[in-house]
């Protein structure tokens, strides 16, 4: 019987509706969901000195690289960098 999958994450641990967090918070949870070896990445930009719309742009700038060979965003503080300008 194979493994069942964490469901659970820093940023959603199952006690509210995932609709609930914000919008940087669910997007955060679902990198983690897929891509668990990236949440040392995503706590990176999740505990940046950012405000939410920043946070959520670097979130999504990050989440967007995981598909783009070569793009910088990959890399957490070069997101965290252009979301803060």
């Amino acid at each position: 019987m194979a493994a069942k999958k964490k469901t659970t994450t820093r940023w959603y641990d199952g006690s509210t509706p995932l609709e609930e967090l914000s919008a940087s918070e669910q997007v955060a949870h679902e990198i983690v969901l897929e891509f668990g070896d990236l949440a040392p990445s995503v706590g990176r930009i999740m505990d940046a000195d950012l405000d939410e719309d920043q946070r959520l742009t670097a979130m999504v700038s990050f989440r967007d690289s995981l598909d783009e060979p070569g793009d910088p965003n990959r890399d957490p503080r070069v997101a965290i960098a252009n979301a803060g300008t």
